[in-house]
């Protein structure tokens, strides 16, 4: 006598959505207390630092730091090519964060991520200035008098 297994399936996939959901919200939640616990350290490592100034160690605390691995977001060329391809894609000039979301858009990283977004628009807005030094591109000034840009003619 063979045992018939019953598989349960549903049309909608809700069970599977919902538990998807919840993954994701427990992760976003996880990434939360990372971040807070890595702020917890960084007071930390302040406050011994201010210690061992007070007790009277001169020297570098710095130098004596393991070096850390550096995180490489782009590779030669890789942001510049992004930004010229963002910028031939649009319609009109933009601005140098709405730059920076839209290659985080095109990277599939998530935009709303404001560490995330505020590094990308650091080391875009410095590439963004050496490419107009360069005459690759043109900034101009909208009504907040913030700079937004666009490709040069």
């Amino acid at each position: 006598m063979a045992d018939t297994i019953k598989l349960a399936r549903t049309a909608t996939y809700e069970h599977t959505i919902s538990g998807l959901l919840t993954k994701r919200a427990d992760l976003f939640n996880e990434a939360e207390r990372i971040r807070d616990r890595l702020a917890e350290i960084k007071n930390d490592i302040g406050a011994v630092d201010r210690v061992l100034c007070t007790l009277g160690h001169e020297g570098d605390l710095d130098a004596a730091m393991p070096r850390q691995k550096r995180h490489v977001l782009f590779g030669p060329g890789e942001l510049t090519r992004a930004i010229l391809d963002v910028l031939r894609d649009a319609t009109e000039p933009m601005a140098t964060r709405e730059i920076a979301r839209a290659i985080l858009a095109v990277n599939e990283q998530d935009p709303r991520d404001r560490r995330l977004l505020t590094e990308h628009t650091r080391r875009v807005s410095k590439a963004l200035r050496i490419l107009k030094s360069r005459g690759f591109m043109r900034s101009l000034q909208d009504t907040r008098g913030s700079s937004i840009w666009k490709l040069q003619p």
